[in-house]
């Protein structure tokens, strides 16, 4: 890449390297070494670096700590067989901040700022992406308000920052999950479409409640009559009925235009997979639950890439779903995506960028 930014390093002194334990990944909590920042102020983003990972100073009068101005991202970096450094779809994830960005009122990051950033942080914190076989490098870049100014209005200051987290498995297993029709996570015109952090503080609730009855994600439905599937807690959700993969568009704006959800609907009409972009009501959920019509359900993210359902609660009932074959479309489809991802399958969409 050609560097058109200069970014001054500042290494961390003692590494925590030799403390982690590779084997035992537990999703988010192993910080690597260093972060990216960069400041905005009087209309421009500067000073970018990196800088040893370490807690932020913030005042108390911080606008994010009172009326959460932040956004965020979640994409991931693998190693292949040759010792290579790959990251999945970047600029996919670099379009998708400036859109959740904009409608926060937060400054867009220029496509150099985060590209070489990202860039440069991986060079330093190389020796973090591990090698293991189902494990990446977890990478969240963020942005939030700098302003100590307790006036509503958008804030005149922000910091852009990266960091990165090895990581093993999302989940370790199929998940069970429950239709929710009384919350909502988003309406037409609110900012379900963007990954704003408000909108995960307001899920938090109703997604502890539904843990605490055995399940371990919600099925969220539309907000103005709770009769549409649209989009999982954590990830985006698929069926597949009748040999058809469904799965509700993003058109709404209620529903986060996930980057493994375009990536599996691109890989599954080359694969001759039937797909149907639409919204499935809860009505006809529970009617091929009933009568066996539904084969698959999947959630698809970047954390979770792929991640099997194996129950699915609804109107008062638990209905198991059917052992998946190892051909099951869900199966083969995350054998692909990470066969490209890792390098082991020839990249023919522009999706792996390489350091």
């Amino acid at each position: 890449m050609n560097k058109t930014i200069e970014i001054q390093v500042t290494k961390s002194v003692v590494s925590k390297l030799p403390e982690t334990d590779f084997d035992n990944l537990t999703f988010g909590y192993t910080l690597s070494d260093h972060l990216f920042v960069a400041d905005f102020a009087q209309g421009e983003w500067h000073n970018p670096r990196i800088e040893p990972y370490a807690p932020l100073t913030l005042n108390p009068a911080n606008a994010t700590l009172h009326y959460g101005q932040s956004v965020f991202e979640g994409l991931k970096a693998y190693k292949n067989e040759a010792g290579e450094v790959l990251v999945f779809r970047p600029d996919a994830n670099l379009r998708r901040l400036n859109e959740s960005a904009k409608r926060m009122c937060i400054p867009e990051v220029p496509e150099e700022l985060f590209m070489e950033g990202l860039a440069r942080l991986l060079e330093v914190d190389r020796d973090w992406v591990p090698s293991k076989a189902g494990c990446s490098l977890y990478i969240r870049p963020f942005i939030f308000a700098t302003d100590d100014f307790l006036g509503i209005r958008p804030s005149q200051k922000y910091k852009f920052m990266i960091l990165t987290s090895p990581v093993g498995h999302y989940y370790s297993k199929p998940v069970a999950v429950k239709v929710e029709t009384h919350y909502s996570r988003a309406i037409e015109g609110g900012t379900g479409f963007a990954k704003a952090a408000g909108n995960y503080a307001g899920s938090l609730f109703p997604a502890l409640a539904g843990q605490k009855q055995g399940y371990d994600q919600l099925l969220w439905t539309d907000g103005k009559t709770h009769q549409y599937i649209e989009e999982s807690g954590t990830m985006n959700v698929m069926f597949v009925i009748n040999g058809v993969l469904v799965t509700a568009p993003t058109t709404t704006g209620t529903i986060l235009k996930g980057i493994t959800r375009d990536s599996v609907l691109t890989l599954a009409k080359e694969m001759d997979m039937p797909v149907e972009e639409r919204f499935l009501p809860v009505a006809e959920l529970q009617e091929s639950l009933e009568n066996g019509t539904l084969q698959e359900a999947f959630g698809t993210g970047t954390a979770a890439t792929v991640a099997h359902i194996r129950l699915i609660h609804v109107n008062g009932k638990d209905f198991e779903l059917p052992q998946k074959p190892a051909d099951a479309f869900s199966n083969r489809v995350l054998q692909k995506l990470d066969a490209i991802k890792y390098g082991k399958e020839e990249d023919l969409r522009g999706w792996v960028y390489r350091y």
